[in-house]
């Protein structure tokens, strides 16, 4: 006759999902004896569940969690050594393990392999002699909250111990997950060589942690996996998180747990998912040092890949008033046809808390893709979904200062597949508890490779020359000229891959505006981030000034941003007495002359000596420079304070970023700024009346506000935040005001 055997467990927190309600109610319906411990009441346990208190196994209320994942695992892997101990013949079970066949076996020995291969041995399952050497090992270790355990990884060794000898030893909730649970109990069974007590996997991980959203999509693939030797089946509570992102809490139809869920009468919608494995709105805001320990201190845009972070888009546009982009791929890699449901649940969110509708945008089509500031990859494709199916997006969506915050679980692939398309840099660690590791990182696209001229756009640049005009390239680099009036010629400078694939009218930078004025340009185009240095460029300046090409117009104007704002500048030299309007410009990138300068590794290696190297020497020829700068950008601030000759006539654009031309045309003043300075009407006077729209402006407001915080000049930031929201409503600064309170 087979040994009756009775399975407990433990809940804490609140009431039961459909998930724990399914597992409990699947012993009930084997017509094995469970019992659900507890330190409260729970409102939903199923019908047959026998309640016991849990203060009859330990009277506490001392519940210690793993602190960096606010989690009473570490509680539970406490409780359940010390239930056996004192319950004979008791099976612990996690409220996430399935009754698939009941358990009668003979030996108090019920534990498993939870990996193929391998040695660790999970404690989902878990049946011991209650007076056995490894309970009471386990118990004396677990005695110990700061004990340094030897089974862990080196480097974590020496980081406890050197904490230790400084007085500040490290307590076991900072501790890897699973430090009391599988890690412990694979040390001690290894220690006390009890192997052959052991099950095969497939007695209850025939499904391993790795394949888990399997029981989400394919409930064939899980029937195959099990076997005749499967009686308790984990189901893996982290399944939870993919099923609140991408399902509503409720599995597909027609899958594995959704056929559970009919043959036990469970209704999921009566008890649903809730806490991470929603999307979780704060309506306090996200703290934004997830960004700060990135690197990133601006953003003109973001976007958020699958909907899964919306406090975090929030509070970057709280802080920045960056544009919001929605991109809605589904989880296989297709795009849907119609909106995805939680769409208009995160735009009805954001405008809740004060977002233009104007400043979101939702891309349903690979066609609609554009570069951002960045691209938030959260719990999404290399975590729960499939990374292949993440191509597109970085193809597409990255420019070359963009940055990708990203997870990525233990074994997805996702580190070599992004090895194609840039660097990442870790900036946390977390564990699942099931063997599984995630990475969140930041990813840095390389920026793309110098490439020969698009042959799309030697047509389209040919057309718009037009027979007086001119088209010449050399592969790499390429120049337009495209005649209108002899009074002013503009100079501006390029991207082709700008240019050709993520700007919609696939123009030259600021074709249209320079197109309205009447006024002649002439547009060097770069086939990638060259800082145009190629001899081949500085020649064509060359041969275009001999052969007389500038002399014919009255007024030339070299015109650019970043980039092409240090070509603007440097190339101003083919023309002396020509004027120069440039945005944010670097003034070289020779790193003997600016070591300070850490951005742009692309083209730190290129030649930049000659006389078109040095844009701040080169600029001293021109009528006049005019640059628009951010001076609290302190690396722009550094290139601009190289520009010293007579001729510079500095604006600054204090607290706008290094892409200030957006704030400046969300301000509604871009245009009148450049059309005065490519005039060359516009002074310092006119400038500043003008860029009282600041005053105005949230992304201002709120950056003045915090720099008086940071300051520590709280009257000051009370009294400008009171005058801020007496003009209107500023989410940002309303949330901080209460904050200084």
């Amino acid at each position: 006759m087979a040994r009756e055997r009775e399975v407990g467990t433990l809940w804490i927190g609140g009431a039961l999902s459909w998930m724990e309600q399914l597992c409990l109610k699947s012993f009930v319906d084997a017509g094995q004896r469970i019992t659900l411990f507890s330190y409260e009441d729970i409102p939903n346990v199923p019908e047959g569940v026998i309640r016991r208190d849990g203060r009859e196994i330990l009277d506490t209320d001392d519940f210690i969690k793993y602190e960096k994942k606010d989690s009473f695992a570490l509680f539970a892997d406490y409780f359940r050594i010390h239930m056996i101990a004192q319950i004979p013949g008791m099976i612990w079970v996690d409220t996430d393990v399935y009754c698939w066949a009941p358990m009668t076996y003979e030996s108090d020995y019920v534990l498993g392999y939870e990996l193929p291969g391998e040695s660790r041995v999970n404690n989902a399952v878990l049946g011991l002699p209650h007076d056995s050497k490894i309970v009471s090992q386990m118990i004396d270790f677990m005695s110990d909250r700061y004990a340094i355990p030897s089974f862990l990884k080196k480097k974590h060794r020496a980081e406890y111990e050197a904490a230790a000898s400084a007085g500040n030893p490290v307590h076991v909730s900072q501790q890897p997950w699973g430090v009391w649970g599988p890690m412990m109990l694979s040390h001690f069974v290894e220690e006390l060589s009890l192997h052959d007590r052991v099950q095969p996997l497939e007695a209850f991980y025939p499904v391993t942690f790795r394949e888990r959203t399997m029981m989400i999509r394919e409930a064939s693939k899980v029937e195959g996996a099990i076997t005749d030797q499967t009686t308790a089946l984990h189901l893996w509570a982290s399944n939870k998180r993919e099923l609140g992102l991408r399902y509503d809490g409720i599995p597909p139809a027609g899958s594995f747990l959704d056929k559970l869920l009919k043959k036990h009468a469970i209704r999921p919608d009566f008890a649903p998912i809730k806490g991470r494995a929603r999307l979780v709105f704060d309506q306090k805001g996200p703290d934004l040092s997830l960004l700060e320990s990135a690197g990133i201190s601006t953003l003109s845009s973001i976007a958020d890949l699958g909907g899964t972070a919306p406090g975090l888009v929030l509070g970057a546009h709280d802080r920045w008033d960056c544009d919001i982009t929605l991109i809605d791929l589904l989880g296989d890699g297709t795009w849907p046809e119609q909106p995805s449901d939680w769409v208009a649940q995160y735009r009805a969110y954001l405008e809740e808390h004060g977002v233009d509708p104007a400043r979101i945008k939702r891309v349903g089509a690979p066609g609609d893709l554009r570069p951002v500031d960045l691209l938030l990859n959260i719990a999404g494709f290399g975590d729960v979904n499939k990374v292949k199916h993440l191509r597109p997006i970085l193809q597409e969506s990255l420019h070359s200062d963009s940055h990708m915050l990203m997870d990525i679980r233990k074994g997805s692939g996702a580190f070599p597949f992004l090895k194609e398309f840039g660097t990442n840099e870790p900036l946390e660690e977390s564990s699942d508890g099931g063997g599984g590791k995630t990475t969140r990182i930041v990813f840095t696209p390389t920026p793309p490779a110098e490439q020969v001229s698009d042959p799309d756009w030697a047509v389209l640049a040919t057309k718009l020359a037009g027979p007086d005009g001119f088209y010449i390239d050399n592969g790499a680099h390429s120049f337009l000229y495209m005649p209108r009036s002899r009074d002013t010629l503009v100079v501006t400078f390029d991207n082709l891959d700008i240019a050709m694939n993520k700007r919609d009218t696939r123009r030259p930078w600021g074709f249209e505006f320079i197109e309205k004025q009447g006024w002649s340009m002439l547009g060097a185009m770069a086939g990638g981030w060259t800082w145009y240095r190629d001899d081949w460029v500085g020649a064509q300046f060359d041969r275009l000034a001999q052969e007389g090409f500038f002399a014919q117009f009255k007024r030339v104007v070299f015109y650019g941003a970043s980039m092409g704002g240090y070509a603007a500048a440097a190339f101003s030299a083919a023309c002396p007495g020509a004027d120069v309007v440039a945005i944010s410009p670097q003034s070289t990138l020779d790193k003997s002359v600016v070591p300070w300068e850490t951005r742009y590794k692309v083209a730190w290696d290129r030649d930049f000596s000659g006389k078109y190297g040095d844009a701040a020497q080169a600029s001293l020829a021109a009528r006049r420079v005019t640059i628009l700068f951010d001076p609290y950008e302190p690396l722009d601030a550094g290139h601009v304070a190289r520009f010293d000759g007579a001729n510079v006539m500095k604006l600054r654009t204090p607290l706008l970023g290094h892409r200030l031309g957006s704030s400046l045309h969300q301000m509604g003043i871009l245009t009148p700024i450049l059309l005065s300075a490519l005039e060359g009407t516009l002074s310092e006077a006119s400038f500043h009346r003008a860029l009282r729209a600041r005053r105005t402006f949230p992304r201002y407001q709120r950056e003045l506000f915090q720099r008086a915080v940071k300051a520590g000049h709280k009257r000051l930031a009370r009294r400008m935040g009171a005058a801020v929201l007496a003009q209107g409503e500023n989410r940002a600064i309303r949330l901080a005001m209460r904050d200084l309170d």
